[in-house]
């Protein structure tokens, strides 16, 4: 079989026809500080050039530390790599926004950001308290904002000449539909969870369609067993082409269009992550004829992202 570094080393344009997205990209959604330094220095040691961040993961300042760290020590400019944060729902407020997104750039120790994304469409009651919850444990929404307000102030950071992109994430294609239309600056990315057992077929292809890149996170399947990566038919084609399980499902959402977010926590991970290559046709076609169907995280439906953890 042949290798193929160009599969992963490959940057999608971004529609504001200046910027690229490094298609394989390293989330930082790490809950230990320590290991959060360590694997994010080695998955930029190992070749990654494309580092998702949020402001709810509440380890920004780690990861802009390890990155400068390791630019440093590896000699590689800030233009070489591809920074993400996320605006968090307690931040919808317009009034809320620049503060909250200036807040992320100082954590992160960054003079400008290549993306920032609204990380949920729900806008939750505003606060220091990021996951409010009234005495029965519902979750406190703020129904006096609305997604197109928080859209506009993003806008407006993009105009300030500090963010380059602006992005959503955890939205389906009904709601994207009507941030698109009204939108003065188009969506550039769309971050949501995607995999075989959640291919999101019609959300990919409206992007596809309007030049906005669609950002997979989890399509590994978050580690959860039995799950793909004991898929049968995954584990029947890794065999096969001599490549390991995750790295027959990262190719996948590669061939097909897709950048894609994994979290390799050691540099032998980083790296296996980076030994991708391309998979025949007919591996491909297995691939799609796989009838499960399984979403993982809830947070479309809540705004609650399911990876992280509620602390009581």
């Amino acid at each position: 079989m042949t290798e193929s570094s160009d599969l992963v080393l490959t940057r999608m344009p971004l529609n504001n026809e200046r910027d690229s997205l490094p298609v394989l990209g390293f989330g930082t959604l790490i809950p230990d500080p320590a290991e959060t330094m360590t694997a994010t220095r080695g998955a930029l040691e190992a070749g990654f050039r494309h580092f998702d961040c949020a402001e709810r993961y509440q380890n920004e300042r780690e990861v802009g530390q390890a990155l400068h760290a390791g630019m440093a020590a590896g000699r590689i400019a800030r233009e070489d790599i591809f920074v993400t944060t996320k605006l968090w729902n307690t931040n919808h407020r317009p009034e809320r926004v620049k503060p909250a997104f200036e807040g992320s750039l100082n954590r992160l120790g960054m003079e400008y950001l290549d993306l920032y994304l609204i990380h949920t469409p729900f806008a939750f009651q505003p606060g220091d308290e990021p996951d409010p919850r009234d005495q029965d444990g519902n979750v406190i929404y703020d129904h006096g904002v609305t997604l197109l307000d928080t859209w506009r102030a993003l806008e407006s950071l993009v105009d300030n000449g500090t963010c380059r992109a602006i992005g959503l994430s955890d939205i389906t294609l009904s709601n994207l539909l009507p941030i698109y239309e009204s939108a003065r600056i188009k969506p550039a990315v769309v971050q949501v969870e995607s995999h075989p057992y959640l291919p999101e077929t019609e959300l990919l292809e409206f992007c596809k369609q309007k030049g906005i890149v669609l950002l997979a996170f989890a399509p590994l399947g978050h580690g959860m067993k039995p799950g793909l990566l004991e898929d049968p038919v995954i584990s029947a084609v890794a065999a096969r082409v001599g490549k390991t399980p995750a790295q027959v499902l990262l190719a996948w959402a590669l061939q097909r269009g897709t950048a894609v977010l994994t979290t390799p926590k050691t540099l032998a991970r980083a790296k296996e992550n980076l030994g991708v290559s391309v998979l025949p046709e007919d591996a491909i076609n297995e691939i799609n004829g796989i009838q499960t169907r399984q979403r993982l995280n809830s947070v479309v439906k809540t705004g609650v992202p399911g990876f992280i953890a509620r602390v009581s």
